[in-house]
């Protein structure tokens, strides 16, 4: 007994060095260290390789066939333009590459990033962004604009970043950015929401970037202004993004559009602000704006949160009446308020309206009516 019991303990000493294989991956035993990073690094790397399409010989065959014998660039991206796989394409700008007395140019380099960044064959698309960058002959604002777009679809805003400094500091004007290039890193940035403080971490860089812009002599547009509102918003920082709001029309000549608004009157309602926002929501309807859902429902939970009952009711109505959808939350928020303020009788009265009109169906009702009564029982 004693002996086959020590065979199983070095048995099992044994195992847990070893990964366990189901399925293709590799489990380690409760007995063994977890996977160093090195070691995962290499098997994510494995991984990656394994599942790398392989090419369509025959397709790739039709495709060269298609070109003359001496082709030029430009036929080169008539071609690659009409074939469906990625790889294929990959393959012919290499494959041109080779040929006696070819050179890639601009139109070449661009439809096969466009084609590579589509696929998300990042890693194949920045071997050709690496070839672009080595020749500075070679570039356009266009071609720089479609790497960055594709570095910030994939994430990878530090590579994004270089290139654009790449553009600054290149001698020809054509290259150098637009307001469509600072819009596209305007965009990455503020699409990486997250809490208040993450928010304010990228507002400084798109502060740095919009100063950036302005000293190089590149106007602002509608986009980059309402993305410096919009900004300044999330990260609770609501007098830049008024003192911006302001400056629209009076600086940079391009008058606020309904997005401005929006922006501006859900910041300040998730401050408490609403008496400003109120305000804007008036010069918005007066403008012909309507305001968004996400701005009405901002307006009636500060509003019932701040105590102003009736005037977060009436701004559900006119939100209704709108064509605006309230979401649970206002609704609960709202009722909830309503019964806390001692208006218990209001608040069932309201949600029976509510139901009346078809804006809340049955399930809605039903889970509105418990919220009601769950209150009052902790009243």
């Amino acid at each position: 007994m004693s002996c086959t019991h020590n065979f199983t303990l070095t048995q099992m000493a044994r195992n847990a060095k070893k990964p366990v294989s189901v399925c293709g991956y590799s489990f380690y035993s409760s007995y063994s260290r977890p996977p160093t990073r090195a070691l995962r690094k290499r098997i994510s790397k494995r991984n990656r390789a394994a599942s790398k399409p392989v090419l369509d010989e025959s397709r790739f065959q039709n495709a060269v066939s298609q070109l003359l014998p001496r082709f030029s660039p430009e036929e080169l991206c008539n071609v690659i333009t009409m074939q469906d796989d990625p790889l294929v394409c990959l393959e012919l700008f290499n494959y041109a590459a080779q040929q006696p007395r070819f050179r890639h140019n601009v139109s070449s380099f661009h439809i096969t990033i466009k084609k590579l960044g589509a696929a998300r064959m990042y890693e194949e698309m920045d071997v050709i962004v690496n070839q672009v960058l080595a020749i500075r002959s070679i570039g356009s604002e266009a071609l720089y604009n479609t790497m960055i777009y594709y570095f910030t679809e994939a994430r990878k805003l530090n590579r994004a970043v270089n290139i654009f400094m790449h553009m600054r500091s290149n001698m020809k004007l054509s290259c150098r950015p637009s307001i469509r290039t600072y819009n596209l890193l305007f965009a990455a940035l503020v699409g990486r929401e997250g809490n208040s403080y993450v928010n304010h971490l990228y507002m400084q860089s798109i502060r740095g970037l919009f100063k950036l812009m302005v000293n190089d002599g590149v106007e602002p547009d509608i986009f980059s202004l309402n993305t410096m509102i919009k900004g300044y918003a999330l990260s609770l920082h609501l007098n830049e993004a008024l003192r911006i709001f302001h400056q629209m029309e009076v600086v940079y000549n391009c008058p606020p559009n309904s997005f401005s608004y929006d922006y501006l009157i859900h910041g300040l309602c998730a401050q408490g602000r609403t008496n400003n926002a109120r305000e804007l929501c008036d010069q918005m309807k007066e403008k012909g704006f309507v305001p968004s859902n996400k701005s009405y429902n901002s307006l009636v939970n500060a509003l019932a949160l701040g105590g102003e009952i009736d005037e977060a009711v009436k701004y559900l109505w006119e939100m209704i009446a709108e064509r605006r959808l309230a979401d649970f939350i206002t609704y609960r928020t709202l009722l909830g308020e309503i019964r806390r303020h001692q208006r218990s009788e209001d608040g069932m009265n309201l949600l029976k309206d509510l139901q009346a009109k078809g804006i809340v169906d049955g399930h809605t009702y039903i889970k509105l009516q418990n919220e009601l009564k769950d209150n009052f029982r902790r009243l």
